[in-house]
Order: C-alpha cells, then sequence, then structure tokens
C-alpha cells in the first residue's frame, strides 16, 4: 500500500484552484466535472507527480464542521514539508498570504502556519 491521495476540505474549489496554483505554485491535474462538483486535484512541481492533493468540497455536515471547528482551534488541516520555510513565508507573504505568524523553530524542527482563504490552516516544515 501506499499514499496516493490526500484531501482537504475547501469551501469554493475555483478559489481553491486558484489560490493553490496561481499563489502556493502546485500545478492542476486532475478537473474532471461531477455534477455539481469537480474531481480537483493539484500537484506540487518539486514533489512526485503520483501523490496529488484533491480539493474535496465541503458540502457535507460533518467535513464542514469539522473544518470549521480546525480552524477556530488554530489547527492546521494539513502540512507540506517545505527546503526553506522562510523563503516560502517571504514568498507567500509577498503574495498576499496570511500567516499565524512568523516560522518558528520547534527542536529540529522549524515550522510556519498559513491560511489558505478556503476554510484551513495549513503548516509548511522543515525537519532538521
Amino acid at each position: 500500500m501506499r499514499i496516493r491521495l490526500v484531501s482537504i476540505p475547501v469551501d469554493d474549489q475555483a478559489k481553491a484552484l486558484a489560490f493553490y496554483t496561481d499563489i502556493v505554485g502546485f500545478r492542476k491535474k486532475q478537473d474532471i466535472p461531477l455534477g455539481e462538483f469537480r474531481w480537483l486535484t493539484v500537484v506540487s512541481p518539486d514533489g512526485p507527480e503520483e501523490l496529488e492533493l484533491v480539493l474535496e468540497p465541503n458540502a457535507n455536515p460533518a467535513s464542514r464542521d469539522f473544518q470549521a471547528a480546525l480552524l477556530e482551534q488554530g489547527i492546521p488541516m494539513t502540512a507540506f514539508e517545505s527546503d526553506d520555510v522562510q523563503a516560502d513565508y517571504d514568498r507567500l507573504r509577498e503574495r498576499g498570504v496570511t500567516f499565524t505568524g512568523p516560522p518558528k523553530q520547534h527542536g529540529d524542527v522549524t515550522l510556519a502556519v498559513f491560511a489558505d482563504t478556503c476554510g484551513n490552516l495549513i503548516q509548511i516544515y522543515k525537519q532538521g
């Protein structure tokens, strides 16, 4: 077994696609209409092509409640590995991304948390 898809709930798929491609720098991989919603995935240009982030509509009330609870408590929905947290922090801030604070060192891990404009906090981190 291996991990191939990771989903995050988003409140608007079009807005999420624009954020994750135009701002973060990921690339759209799949965009398949499914009635009211889409099977919509992005991939990192710096990661394995087969590992996709699914931009999942939060239409299910349970998903919406979970997403809102994590956001309210300041808990990131997921984390992305970074080669240089400070450089990614600076690059994303220049593009208007809101962070909860500057990068911080926690032992041998550097991390920062940003809002993805779609209802989630996302952590970027580098270990070592």
